[in-house]
Parts: structure tokens; sequence; C-alpha cells
């Protein structure tokens, strides 16, 4: 019985990660974070910008207590198992996957907790700092100033907004330098 209800929850997991996860993609895949802001178009920075609009919408869904925790663990799962696919897609093989999903996990696991206490406090200075560093590459606080301001932008927009908005429809902030 425990078997079923586990297969079962998966399924409605998934059916609630998978639409979750494919707002935060769509959002970070927006060009203006290349154009207007000057992130690198490689796989490494695409992946910053992916974990920071998932933990954006985790931080949010996490708000609304039970029901959004269940819905940020969802989205959650949906993201380790979209970098495992992605992971495969690029040949990875098989007995490398193990290991270059730890790093991954590792590195995704180390920006979220980095990040979510100045977003939870509103401390552009840390955040800017901690985006300079892994999504531009610069020690110089600076470089991550501009998309610093969009992730607080980001975060009070999505605040404001009410559950079933968020997860139609999430407002996120206008990408601007």
């Amino acid at each position: 019985m425990i078997m079923l209800q586990n297969l079962f929850r998966s399924r409605s997991r998934q059916r609630l990660g998978e639409p979750l996860y494919d707002l935060a993609v769509r959002q970070a895949r927006d060009p203006a974070f290349y154009t207007v802001l000057a992130v690198a178009d490689r796989i490494d920075a695409r992946f910053e910008l992916y974990t920071l609009h998932v933990l954006l919408l985790v931080m949010r869904l996490r708000d609304e207590g039970e029901r959004g925790a269940d819905a940020a663990q969802a989205l959650f799962d949906t993201y380790v198992s979209a970098l495992d696919h992605a992971l495969r897609e690029l040949g990875v093989g098989d007995i490398s996957v193990g290991k270059k999903m730890r790093k991954l996990g590792e590195a995704m696991y180390g920006r979220m907790t980095a990040y979510e206490p100045a977003l939870r406090d509103g401390d552009a200075a840390a955040l800017a700092a901690g985006l300079g560093r892994n999504v531009f590459e610069s020690e110089d606080p600076v470089a991550g100033e501009a998309l610093a301001a969009y992730a607080l932008a980001s975060r009070a927009r999505l605040s404001d907004q009410d559950y079933a908005e968020v997860t139609a429809r999430p407002d996120w902030a206008e990408i601007k330098a």
C-alpha cells in the first residue's frame, strides 16, 4: 500500500513541479539577461540563472505553508531531475553522472544557501557579491548589482501575488541595467 501511495505521490508531484519549473526556465531564458545584463551565454551561466529563478519560486511557494512547501519540493525535485537529464543529453556516461550530479547539487545548494538570506533580508550588497562571483565570474560586486536589483524586485513582486497567480503567471521584475 505504501509503495502505491509513493508511486502516485511521485506522479502528482511531477505534475505539480514540471509547470513550475517551466515557468522558472522560461524566465531564466529571457534574452534580456544576455543582451541587457551581459550574462555570458554559457552552460554555467544558464545554470546560475535557472538556479536563481527556481530559488525565487521556491521561496515564494514556501511562504504559503504546507501546500506551498509541497509545491516548492515538487519544483526542486523537477529541477534536480532536469539537471540529470541535461547531463545525459550532453553525453555524460552513466558512470560519470553520479559524480557530476553531486558536484552540480553542491553548487546548487551552495547558491541557494548563499542567496536565500540576502533575498529574505533585502541585502542587495550581499546578493550582488554572490551573483557577481557566480554569474559574472567577477570579484567586483558591481558586476552583480543589476541582477541583484532584478532578483530583489522579483522577490517583492512574487510576494505580492497570491498563490494561484504565482503558480500560473509569476510576476517577474523588468530586466534592466
